[in-house]
């Protein structure tokens, strides 16, 4: 375990690049299909009609592409230990297909726990840009990782 990024690794300020992954068509409509099956999600007319100007990717499915480069990008890396929730989502512009999106998180805030000496509190700010750099959806939300100094 030594090579993964513990609770002591993380200093605010320190960003990490997640990558990134292009968005089709068919993947939008299978997801929305299943999860979110509003007609903008799921049909190209519908789509064009709508505010968001042609088919887009449900806001949770762009989610969960996100939370895939994350944990691909640096939570299967470390010593996560999951976390309490997100402390605000924000969807800012609509994922169409094709879009290519880049994803990074920036360690806002680090927090020793008194009560699990054995965890710390890392604060992020995941920020995530499509392919003309706009951004398209931006969290904050606190995660545990245990220490290196406390593993058994």
């Amino acid at each position: 375990m030594s090579d993964l990024i513990h609770f002591e690794d993380f200093e605010p300020g320190q960003e990490f690049d997640l990558g990134s992954v292009t968005v089709s068509r068919e993947e939008i409509i299978e997801f929305a299909s299943e999860f979110d099956p509003q007609p903008f999600h799921v049909d190209e007319e519908a789509g064009k009609a709508s505010l968001l100007g042609g088919l887009a990717a449900s806001g949770w499915h762009t989610g969960s592409l996100v939370m895939g480069l994350l944990a691909r990008g640096l939570l299967n890396k470390s010593t996560c230990q999951g976390s309490p929730g997100i402390s605000s989502l924000k969807w800012m512009r609509p994922v169409f297909p094709g879009d290519t999106l880049a994803a990074r998180v920036e360690v806002l805030q680090t927090k020793s726990l008194r009560s699990r000496q054995d965890l710390g509190l890392v604060t992020i700010r995941l920020t995530t840009v499509n392919q003309a750099g706009a951004d398209v959806i931006r969290w904050e939300n606190p995660i545990l990782f245990a220490r290196r100094d406390q593993q058994a």
